[in-house]
């Protein structure tokens, strides 16, 4: 049948162990129609999996551009930043473009726009930190009527309606400020903040339009809520924690709200109150101030069993937490809540105290996989610090034993880390977790003598090495936090359910921080600065990590693909995410070198179907084309800028057509759809 999924490409790696029941049960609990694309991660699963089986080997080089969809014309800075994966949803596309974060709705066929919607400007607006990073809008149903729920910068949440783009009438609260409607909104801050004692206790009288002060803290929105049940579940974010220099912010408490009625259903703390679980995990009474812990990633969640699952950021500021001793749950972590309770079901804490920024980077992946010839409901949070942690994701108890290692102490002043953090036995580490002379460049001997000179300078150690101020006694300029973002925000990790295969991207990369006072990084006058103490320590200077004549200082490959069988937990194949970058290739320093493929020096952008794995390499305008047993590449197609962030697929008019994210100078953020051409399948 055109478009659907076939059972025999569906039994494609049949030594993954899954049985026909576990395909029933799967087809059973992503429940989409086939051929839609109602979350930004094509399900509730976050699995990111097209069951279409149109495109194929055979005929994927005859792809053709269907239409390209400009997002720079809803304002400036979209460029390389935009990240919205449009969803599907009978017959029309959904999705968010520009600092405004303007919502469209767009034709599937010709990529016209029918309405477009764009919040009205606000002062709290302006405090944003992330407006043009919104990945997108949220989908339910409200008696058969199409809702398309989404959430701006400034903090607000909207109900549209689906077919016209107005806002739903007798939805939500009134929000007394020009230009907004007069319902089918809610101003999240005030339950945010009603029961945060610095705010009860700061004698402020709330203003809809500036918000919340500066003095007591900021937060906006990145990730588009997602709809479990009848519940809108909404996330925050908060300013980079690199860029923090003080000690107050406020929590990103999880909110709930009525799909039906906008009405607040429940708050979760993120940072625990006395007598709330983990609330002991913050010493020194750093829970009245300290704030962050924002779930900024998208989440994921389980309909039938009722739950919702949420990643986690660190509390305020990287790289420095003496003034929030203790392990800081929820900060780094994976929440699973009731969806109608809002109540912790089970946690998982991947860093205690975290500071080298392995905030939790991208949704945690659910599938349902056989675990010794038995069918288990699984969760799969891949991270920066290159593991893929696995739990069952109805009690949390891991899949295979994740063990507390010993890890160095601090000697930064005023720094206490935790003596341990976690380790799983299984899969095995996605990524280099220490930058040894091993992993140094060594197309040849003179390049590693250079990278050996260079590091010498550095502070290295294996994964959770502490930071070290500039003018440390040893010497050393900076410390070497590796990896840095093996897996990340940009290449989100996909899965094809029907197998029980994770597709993995990972990035060699390792950062160098430098640790420097507080008041060396004074800015009071900059309207983003948050708090009012001063950290004793702060960073300056990131990033000047580097290799031989600008050329990686770690030998690649630079990305990959990998491929994992959720059942057994080891990797399958893995292969470079796409060709040598040119500057690489062309170096003078390799000429007359035969340089095998690198990778290109970023993510992949993947999205797996019934018959291919696509995927986007980022540094190269292609699309290619992998074959899932083997990750060999089987075709090639060229985009008109490199693929980013997203991708999805859809089945429209009787064809099925994927729909990449794109940018680069010429294109700073667009859309492209692409669909074999009418007279051939």
């Amino acid at each position: 049948m055109m478009g659907l999924r076939s059972r025999g490409t569906a039994a494609l790696f049949l030594t993954a162990g899954i049985t026909a029941a576990g395909f029933a049960l799967q087809a059973q609990t992503r429940a989409e129609p086939v051929g839609e694309w109602h979350y930004i991660g094509g399900d509730a699963h976050h699995t990111r999996y097209s069951p279409l089986d149109q495109i194929t080997a055979a005929n994927f080089e005859k792809l053709e551009v269907a239409w390209t969809w400009r997002g720079d014309n809803f304002g400036p800075e979209v460029d390389y930043i935009f990240r919205s994966t449009p969803l599907y949803v009978d017959g029309v596309l959904y999705t968010v473009a520009g600092q405004r974060r303007t919502v469209a709705a767009i034709d599937p066929a010709t990529g016209e726009t029918l309405w477009v919607y764009r919040e009205p400007h606000t002062t709290r607006f302006d405090r944003g930190m992330r407006n043009n990073y919104g990945k997108g809008v949220a989908y339910g149903q409200i008696e058969g009527r199409r809702v398309i729920y989404y959430t701006s910068p400034a903090f607000f949440l909207h109900a549209l309606d689906a077919k016209t783009g107005q806002h739903l009438e007798n939805w939500g609260t009134r929000v007394p400020l020009s230009g907004f409607p007069a319902s089918g909104v809610v101003d999240m801050l005030p339950d945010l903040v009603r029961d945060w004692e610095p705010w009860l206790t700061s004698g402020v009288t709330y203003d809809p339009d500036k918000g919340i002060p500066r003095e007591l803290g900021n937060l906006s929105t990145s990730s588009p809520p997602i709809i479990v049940n009848g519940v809108v579940i909404v996330g925050n974010v908060h300013e980079q924690g690199y860029y923090q220099t003080r000690t107050e912010n406020i929590p990103g408490d999880i909110l709930a709200y009525d799909a039906r009625s906008g009405k607040h259903l429940w708050k979760f703390h993120v940072v625990p109150r006395p007598g709330e679980f983990g609330h002991e995990t913050w010493e020194n009474d750093a829970w009245k101030q300290t704030g962050d812990v924002s779930s900024w990633a998208p989440m994921s969640a389980d309909p039938a069993r009722g739950l919702v699952y949420i990643p986690t950021n660190p509390p305020t500021i990287d790289f420095f937490g003496g003034f929030r001793p203790g392990h800081n749950l929820f900060g780094t972590s994976i929440l699973a809540l009731d969806v109608k309770t809002g109540t912790r079901v089970w946690h998982f804490q991947t860093v205690h105290h975290d500071i080298w920024n392995f905030d939790n980077p991208t949704a945690p992946v659910l599938m349902d996989v056989a675990i010794d010839g038995r069918l288990t409901p699984i969760l799969v949070q891949t991270t920066k610090q290159g593991f893929a942690y696995t739990f069952n994701r109805e009690t949390g108890v891991p899949i295979w034993p994740i063990v507390e290692h010993p890890v160095a102490a601090s000697d930064l002043p005023g720094e206490k880390l935790s003596p341990t953090q976690p380790f799983p036995t299984k899969p095995k580490p996605l990524e280099i977790q220490e930058l040894t002379v091993d992993n140094l460049i060594d197309f040849t001997p003179e390049l590693r003598r250079e990278a050996m000179t260079t590091i010498k300078t550095y502070k290295t150690g294996p994964l959770f090495t502490p930071p070290i101020q500039v003018g440390h006694p040893s010497g050393l300029r900076s410390f070497v936090s590796c990896p840095a973002g093996a897996s990340n925000i940009n290449g989100p990790t996909v899965a094809d359910p029907d197998s029980g295969v994770l597709f993995v991207t990972t990035q060699r990369l390792c950062r160098a921080e430098n640790v420097v006072p507080g008041v060396k990084m004074d800015e009071p006058d900059d309207p983003k600065t948050t708090g009012k103490t001063l950290s004793r320590w702060v960073v300056a200077n990131r990033g000047d990590l580097s290799g031989p004549e600008g050329l990686p200082i770690w030998k690649p490959p630079y990305s990959r693909i990998i491929a994992i069988d959720m059942t057994t937990g080891e990797f399958l194949w893995e292969k470079p995410n796409g060709n040598t970058p040119d500057h690489i290739k062309n170096h003078p320093r390799l000429k007359g070198l035969e340089i095998p493929a690198t990778g290109q020096l970023t993510h992949a952008v993947m999205m797996p179907t019934t018959t291919l794995l696509i995927t986007a390499p980022g540094g190269e305008p292609v699309l290619y084309a992998l074959d899932k047993r083997t990750g060999e590449r089987v075709g090639t197609v060229k985009l008109p800028a490199p693929g980013q962030y997203g991708m999805m697929g859809y089945l429209h008019g009787g064809r099925q057509y994927v729909v990449v994210q794109v940018a680069s100078g010429t294109v700073p953020g667009a859309l492209v759809a692409l669909r074999l051409p009418t007279s051939k399948r």
